[in-house]
């Protein structure tokens, strides 16, 4: 494990040197790093909408979508808090940061985790949308460790941690979530709403 960190601690370094020349990167680098969030919003509601006269298992995946990426971030909470770990910046002050430095823990990067999550769910929903998902996680992960808030390891972490509840999770739930939605369709005004289509 400590080779392991040593090898995402060098990664960092490289990344970081990279960073402080490529300052055309910067702008978009940010953007994403701090409001990629909204893309994977987008994508789930697009998911939703596209599947709101779908089967009630297949609509109940789209719900699931929105649904695995906040239990992720939840699940992230405790992990990361019995892990510990100090941002890159605190063991490297001299790193550029483009980011604001907080003192919440690093690993593994709730970022990270809400975008595995969001892309395994959303694979679950339309494979287009879930692989344009899978790339813009990738590319969340890219960016949070390009702007100095998170190590490699971190970030794969994340995306690890993320897709597993998201899967996991909707083996749980697809049953009784199944129920539910057909239930909800049953009411006045969203029976029209969300009717299947015959």
């Amino acid at each position: 494990m400590t080779t392991l960190f040593h090898l995402s601690d060098a990664l960092f370094l490289r990344i970081n040197d990279f960073a402080r020349t490529s300052t055309a990167l910067h702008t978009p680098a940010i953007a994403f790093a701090k409001y990629g969030i909204a893309v994977f919003a987008a994508l789930i509601l697009v998911g939703v909408w596209r599947r709101r006269g779908a089967s009630n298992p297949h609509l109940a995946a789209a719900l699931w979508a929105g649904a695995g990426a906040l239990l992720a971030v939840a699940v992230n909470q405790p992990v990361a808090a019995l892990v510990a770990e100090a941002r890159p910046y605190v063991a490297h002050p001299a790193a550029l940061t483009l980011v604001d430095r907080t003192t919440d823990w690093s690993f593994p990067s709730d970022h990270s985790v809400m975008a595995g999550a969001a892309a395994v769910g959303l694979l679950l929903v339309v494979k287009r949308l879930g692989i344009v998902a899978a790339l813009a996680a990738m590319l969340m992960a890219v960016t949070r460790v390009y702007v100095g808030a998170h190590y490699p390891h971190d970030v794969v972490a994340g995306l690890l941690l993320g897709a597993a509840v998201s899967a996991l999770g909707w083996l749980l739930v697809r049953l009784p979530m199944t129920r539910l939605v057909g239930a909800v369709r049953r009411l006045p005004v969203v029976d029209r709403v969300l009717a299947p289509v015959a």
